[in-house]
């Protein structure tokens, strides 16, 4: 049941991400912020699908632990490619409340995206082993989760200075998808019913990406009137 369900699950997030992605691409009619915004549901889907993929093949198949180098190997693409959706979503903040100068701001951010990419490179984290480090998926996650926190306090301050109400509760759902993984990072691997949280930091990420599209399908209507 449990690799039914968690299969489907996938496979319609995978598609609805990566649809919508290719929808606000085609879309934009020209503006660079709704095509970045894309872009960005494209790299997170087809992120994604590196690890989950592999993972709803092994749930339907042999099981997890008979596909320990794919599931590795998917985990390490994801982590990558997550670091840069939020790179993406800062220049989105930055297209959408034309946001000039700020170059420390910018730094810190690739700094931080810089710093988790290659903890994540090292080969401590024996990321094609069964014998993962534990130690070594907090370090990776600490420059993470401080991108994250930055990310959401300039989407919150931001919203509430402009009066932004399609993208007033954008800081929300990048909360959520921390409050749901950061549990799952510390103690999964003790127990591994916490692994569950992960259902609901990705519905956080389909909220995301589902601001973006509506505000976009939003100012399309409007400039049909």
């Amino acid at each position: 049941m449990q690799a039914i369900m968690e299969t489907l699950f996938d496979i319609v997030y995978l598609i609805s991400v990566i649809t919508i992605g290719i929808v606000m691409i085609r879309e934009s009619e020209g503006n660079h912020q709704y095509r970045l915004f894309g872009w960005m549901a494209v790299v997170l889907g087809a992120g994604d699908a590196f690890h989950l993929i592999p993972r709803a093949w092994a749930l339907c198949t042999t099981g997890l632990e008979n596909y320990t180098v794919s599931l590795g190997l998917g985990k390490w693409i994801t982590s990558v490619t997550m670091t840069v959706f939020y790179v993406l979503l800062y220049y989105v903040w930055r297209l959408r409340y034309q946001i000039k100068g700020q170059n420390g701001l910018t730094a810190t951010v690739y700094g931080l995206a810089a710093a988790r990419i290659l903890l994540c490179m090292m080969p401590q984290n024996q990321w094609l082993s069964a014998g993962a480090p534990y130690s070594w998926g907090i370090y990776r996650n600490i420059p993470f989760v401080l991108l994250g926190l930055l990310i959401i306090v300039l989407f919150y301050r931001s919203a509430r200075e402009h009066g932004d109400k399609a993208f007033r509760w954008m800081w929300l759902p990048i909360t959520m998808s921390f409050g749901f993984y950061i549990p799952v990072v510390l103690w999964a691997d003790r127990i591994p019913l916490i692994g569950m949280l992960m259902i609901p930091k990705t519905c956080a990420y389909v909220w995301t990406v589902l601001i973006g599209y509506f505000a976009m399908r939003k100012r399309i209507k409007q400039r049909g009137k």
